[in-house]
């Protein structure tokens, strides 16, 4: 075999290895407060600090949200949290923007991989300012009681990229190099 039959081998591998996951959003009936308060895990109003996409091997892709928490009434004790949602409307992604205070209503699970909060476009979760009627029966929240910085925690999932991308080019390299000798 040739240089280039070998880069083709290999390209085509990591293109295909790779399945890219599709799905459509579903969502039953909106529930109320008291309803989406009781079936989830947490809730709490923040502030969105960082969102990085992450790309799913197995599961789906998706978006990992760093918030700055303002007030909490289930499930969140801690300043900062990182919660999961997908990367669309079309896989009931929430569409987050960096600045933004948002009410979120989350749940664990491991749709997205590992076991963690996440938040879908069929929950309550909403802009803060759209969400009056939310607040005015949650009542006020508490202010976390645990101050943390997760930026470091936040930036780490981008290195599985790194690592994996790195391998790949080590395996080239040492095709190429086996091929010369």
């Amino acid at each position: 075999m040739n240089k280039i039959m070998v880069i083709f081998l290999i390209t085509n591998f990591v293109f295909f290895s790779f399945p890219v996951v599709s799905n459509a959003c579903s969502c039953v009936e909106s529930q109320g407060v008291e309803e989406s308060l009781e079936q989830s895990d947490a809730l709490f109003s923040g502030k969105v600090v960082d969102i990085k996409e992450k790309q799913g091997v197995n599961k789906f892709p998706s978006k990992s949200v760093l918030l700055e928490v303002s007030n909490t009434w289930k499930g969140v004790n801690q300043s900062q949290i990182i919660i999961t949602t997908g990367l669309s409307d079309s896989d009931c992604g929430f569409n987050f923007k960096v600045g933004q205070e948002y009410l979120v209503y989350a749940h664990e699970s491991d749709m997205y991989g590992e076991k963690t909060l996440i938040t879908t476009s069929c929950n309550r979760t909403n802009d803060l300012n759209s969400s009056q009627e939310d607040l005015k029966i949650l009542s006020k929240g508490q202010e976390p009681k645990e101050e943390v910085d997760l930026t470091d925690e936040f930036e780490g999932y981008q290195y599985y990229l790194w690592i994996l991308f790195g391998g790949i080019f080590v395996i080239i390299l040492f095709f190429i190099w086996k091929r010369r000798k």
